[in-house]
């Protein structure tokens, strides 16, 4: 597995799907928070008609951990409905002041320094980036320090509430479906929230939320939820520095081409502040992809490609 050194020096690994180079790649940041990249699988068979780089993020996978700082609470996997943005940390208001150097490194905010490193490890001037679920908050806040060295993003089911003053649904969502009994056993134990004393603990209660996950509960997606472990040191890690004030703010002023992919029935994330979330961007756009929940490569595989090769395709000249 190839590596590049991070920020303070650390080996980082990541996996490419052409190693040698010869193709720009899309770099792709995994959710979790802190859940090991295997659960991206081939993004539909993304990877058969582009290179992928998908890093190992600090404390994940194969890269090494970042110093974890003490905290009382850690974000719930990939859940907790009516609390904090799904699959993100309870957020206090946000600093106006960046992090200092030293702090947090492991932060979703001081990793941004991380894939800064790896752009240069990869040669590149400018980048199309990608995220999902809480990667998408790494990807959002390396375009806000690095905007010039973005070719295009690509925000698949983002949480966005951090980001919109749009209203959350996912609430709404959830109490639609509460009659299924297996979506019903997920939504109370996504409620009663994770166990955080131990890290196999904290994986068994990501995996009874599974659920909630998806439009359905098939061979397929009950296949694709067993994929992936969550790392609790890094998830504690990821939310432990806030971004600046006006982080949105410098969102807005972005003018690369962004695309963010909602499901229809995301009940993770839900789905106006996602649709929301675009209108930051001057040249964003959405696609809402029906009968979809949380991982549309899984679910609908179809239409997600329709709508990340139509971004690449546009794109693609100027990453050659």
């Amino acid at each position: 597995m190839p590596i590049y050194i991070g920020s303070d020096g650390t080996p980082l690994h990541y996996d490419d799907t052409r190693p040698g180079g010869g193709v720009p790649p899309l770099i792709v940041l995994a959710g979790g928070a802190a859940r090991h990249p295997d659960y991206l699988g081939d993004l539909a068979g993304l990877s058969s008609r582009y290179r992928l780089v998908i890093p190992h993020l600090r404390g994940v996978g194969k890269s090494s951990a970042a110093p974890v700082p003490q905290v009382d609470e850690a974000p719930p996997g990939e859940a907790p409905p009516g609390e904090a943005p799904p699959g993100e940390a309870p957020q206090e208001e946000a600093s106006r002041q960046e992090a200092s150097p030293g702090d947090g490194i492991g932060s979703y905010w001081r990793q941004t320094e991380d894939i800064e490193r790896l752009r240069e490890h990869l040669g590149l001037e400018r980048i199309a980036l990608a995220g999902h679920s809480a990667g998408t908050r790494l990807a959002t806040a390396y375009v806000a320090r690095f905007p010039e060295r973005l070719a295009c993003l690509i925000l698949i089911t983002p949480p966005a509430t951090h980001l919109v003053a749009t209203p959350p649904d996912a609430d709404e969502l959830i109490a639609r479906r509460l009659t299924d009994p297996v979506f019903a056993a997920a939504a109370a134990a996504a409620k009663s929230g994770p166990d955080l004393s131990d890290e196999e603990r904290f994986n068994d209660w990501a995996r009874r939320c599974a659920p909630l996950g998806y439009a359905r509960w098939g061979t397929v997606e009950q296949a694709h939820a067993a994929a992936g472990r969550w790392s609790l040191p890094a998830v504690r890690a990821y939310f432990s520095v806030e971004p600046p004030g006006d982080f949105a703010a410098r969102l807005a002023r972005v003018t690369a081409p962004v695309l963010v992919v909602a499901g229809e029935v995301d009940c993770l994330t839900g789905l106006a502040p996602v649709v929301a979330l675009a209108d930051i961007f001057p040249a964003g756009r959405v696609e809402i992809i029906e009968r979809c929940g949380h991982y549309p490569w899984v679910e609908q595989p179809t239409e997600f490609r329709r709508a990340v090769d139509g971004l690449l395709v546009e794109i693609d000249h100027h990453l050659r």
